[in-house]
């Protein structure tokens, strides 16, 4: 009887866990770019490296749109530069904290 409660027990605790985690996810405030201006002249890139292609430079205090936070290093972002809009990968130290 001991064992069928603990094991109830830890399945409930389990439950509300996983629960909790999916709420927390549709709680996100912001899906849309968010515009930022950059801090120092970087390079738009077309993949997460430094030997990706490059698309273009971007001098500081620029608007970029940030549409996601990628890895610890990387941001994919949107930008308009020449009158032609551009989608790439930038380095996170081209922005303010």
């Amino acid at each position: 009887m001991k064992k069928l409660l603990l094991c109830c027990g830890s399945l409930a605790l389990l439950a509300s866990c996983s629960a909790s985690k999916d709420e927390s996810r549709s709680n996100r405030t912001s899906t849309t770019p968010v515009a930022h201006n950059t801090v120092v002249e970087c390079i738009l890139y077309d993949g997460m490296t430094k030997d990706s292609p490059q698309l273009t430079t971007i001098g500081s205090g620029n608007e970029v749109q940030v549409m996601d936070t990628v890895d610890a290093y990387f941001l994919k972002v949107r930008v308009t530069a020449n009158g032609k809009t551009q989608n790439g990968y930038m380095y996170r130290t081209c922005f303010s904290k």
